[in-house]
């Protein structure tokens, strides 16, 4: 426990946070690579290059911070962020390392106004902060290892079957390397694969949501390769699409994210996707037409047109054979192929007007996930419809972000 002292102090520093929090985070980067570069085999040098991950980071030293002395009311984000360092292979060990390279940058930053008695705080409530997630990732970690078909760290999984579903997005489908079983997951989560390029000096680790429903013989990824050649996404998909084959082994950790469908609920479900986060929504599509039959579902998918919509044909094969599933499409720059076809519904992009026009009430569950503009234009319709906040449920790709501050 932290004595009132100390939680005063750290309290105190609040404000300076709100100023400098980024500088800080950014400069602790700096530093914990500069002195554990092995850690750069972990972390996703993408992110790091977007600046999202020290943004990430600042807002939780932020929130630590301003309720120090009520950790449990984080404890929702603490077990997101466990979540993501359970897949990555984040263990004990780099708590202290972090911690050190932390308060130093703090100290760096802040100078003058990091005293000796700042300083000492922060240290003193790092390492209750740090407890706290060492103990939900082991909890995490255990999970993982015992349940049936389950493994910790990661596994040797072959790529049974590469299928290109547009353009830009191709589906890889993994079976496990040993023969073994596959540990079940929740509609939703994602798998984190390892890879190691040839020349490049350290492995790269992603996310990628399960695109399938559980209870499969395999795992499936649908992966978006990114263009561009300074475009730090596109190194790991472009390695993906262009370079493994069938039959190639993948290292890949087993299933995370508290992104989940509930399937406790049996109210309507909307899903709404932009680019290539329809996977977990197909994920969802699915788990809900082989465990809820007979729920309502309406599937909004937007994207630039019909050359980069994947899936399309699964999701109106699911449509036509069920009749509480309908689904709409939207292209912001359809093509003329897709113009002659009537392959959309709507040119353009999602509205509030017209989301209350298709689905008439707002008395549902709603689930999205695409780039981060589509989602917080797709936040603010909600609130604006005052869809209460316990329904409404998106996910990132990538460090988490608040949606009511980004456009």
């Amino acid at each position: 426990m932290l004595s009132q002292k100390t939680i005063d102090i750290v309290k105190s520093t609040v404000p300076v946070l709100e100023k400098h929090g980024t500088t800080i985070t950014t400069r602790f980067y700096e530093r914990l690579f500069e002195n554990h570069p092995e850690l750069l085999n972990i972390f996703n040098h993408a992110n790091q290059k977007k600046g999202r991950q020290q943004q990430a980071l600042a807002n939780a030293v932020y929130a630590a911070a301003a309720h120090i002395d009520q950790l449990e009311t984080i404890l929702p984000a603490v077990k997101q962020i466990a979540h993501k360092h359970r897949s990555l292979g984040i263990k004990p060990e780099h708590y202290p390392i972090v911690g050190e390279n932390l308060l130093l940058a703090i100290k760096e930053v802040l100078g003058d106004q990091a005293t000796d008695e700042i300083i000492e705080a922060w240290g003193e409530a790092y390492g209750v902060i740090a407890d706290v997630f060492i103990q939900v990732e082991k909890e995490m970690y255990q999970e993982a290892a015992e349940k049936e078909g389950g493994w910790k760290d990661f596994r040797p999984f072959i790529v049974d079957k590469k299928v290109k579903e547009s353009d830009v997005i191709t589906s890889f489908y993994l079976v496990p390397a040993d023969g073994g079983k596959l540990a079940d997951y929740l509609p939703g989560q994602y798998l984190s694969v390892k890879v190691k390029i040839e020349g490049e000096p350290y492995t790269q680790i992603r996310q990628y949501s399960l695109s399938d429903a559980p209870g499969k013989p395999y795992y499936r990824i649908s992966v978006k390769r990114e263009e561009g050649q300074n475009n730090p996404d596109g190194k790991i998909s472009n390695h993906l699409h262009g370079h493994v084959k069938e039959g190639d082994t993948l290292e890949v950790s087993a299933p995370a994210g508290d992104f989940t469908l509930d399937l406790d609920s049996n109210r309507p479900v909307v899903l709404l996707s932009g680019g290539v986060g329809l996977t977990p929504m197909m994920s969802m599509l699915r788990t809900i037409v082989d465990q809820q039959p007979g729920r309502k579902v309406t599937f909004i998918h937007a994207a630039q047109n019909g050359k980069v919509h994947a899936l399309d044909e699964q999701v109106k094969e699911l449509a036509r054979t069920n009749g509480d599933i309908i689904s709409y499409v939207v292209y912001s720059d359809p093509t003329e192929a897709d113009k002659a076809a009537g392959s959309f519904d709507k040119e353009g992009y999602v509205t509030l007007s017209w989301l209350k026009e298709v689905l008439g009430t707002n008395q549902a569950d709603f689930y999205f996930c695409g780039p981060v503009p589509f989602m917080s234009a797709i936040n603010q319709f909600l609130l604006e419809w005052q869809v209460p906040e316990n329904r409404i449920h998106f996910e990132f790709f990538g460090p988490s972000m608040n949606l009511e501050t980004v456009s």
